[in-house]
């Protein structure tokens, strides 16, 4: 490995490929939790957006977190609207793979989702995941209100201390206003699900993040 080679470059709104008008639709049902994967959702229920990575194994996670109602993967950050996977991989979208969470906030709060973002993922390494190399495998935290982006700030404040105490170094996850979010090919949702021996580059830092916030 050249650990001395630049990681990629974002493009911008110009450079950026252009899209579509119209783009996937999702399946009617999860294939795990067989609940549907399109709104409307039963009343009471919240919604979470989180990057980290592969979004194959970032789903696996949060559908096998108690608490959590659907999960969708799809692409969010950049500027091309309704993109394929392979524009996204390109580079030229500037979008990241991202996890849709629909969940019950009277059986998870949020600061467990975010406890298991942290966990799941290497939040210091920029641009990439282990192998998996490019904008699109950035870390990012997608908040919907202003209640999950405090949350959130204050997660990473506490994440980074415990992760500097270990000897690791900056985070680089974004904390975001919720951008839209485009659903990925058919293929994609619960791809571990119907490729159980399929590839997933999640692993955390193995620093445990404490939970010290009332969500």
């Amino acid at each position: 490995m050249n650990l001395f080679r630049k990681l990629p470059l974002m493009p911008n709104v110009i450079t950026a490929l252009p899209g579509r008008a119209s783009g996937f639709v999702l399946p009617s049902r999860h294939l795990v939790l067989r609940t549907p994967l399109q709104a409307p959702f039963p009343a009471g229920l919240h919604a979470a957006m989180f990057g980290l990575g592969c979004f194959w194994g970032a789903e696996r996670h949060f559908w096998q977190t108690t608490g959590v109602y659907c999960t969708r993967v799809g692409y969010a950050g950049g500027f091309t609207p309704n993109p394929t996977y392979e524009e996204v991989c390109s580079g030229r979208t500037g979008h990241a793979e991202v996890v849709s969470v629909i969940y019950d906030p009277q059986s998870v709060s949020y600061e467990q989702l975010l406890k298991g973002f942290w966990e799941t993922h290497d939040p210091t390494q920029g641009r990439r995941q282990g192998n998996d190399v490019g904008t699109q495998y950035r870390s990012a935290i997608c908040a919907l209100n202003a209640t999950q982006h405090a949350l959130a700030v204050v997660s990473l404040r506490n994440y980074q201390a415990a992760l500097s105490a270990r000897g690791f170094g900056r985070i680089t996850t974004q904390v975001l206003d919720a951008p839209v979010f485009f659903p990925a090919e058919d293929y994609h949702q619960q791809y571990l699900d119907k490729n159980p021996n399929g590839y997933c580059g999640s692993g955390g830092c193995g620093v445990p993040y404490e939970t010290l916030l009332s969500a």
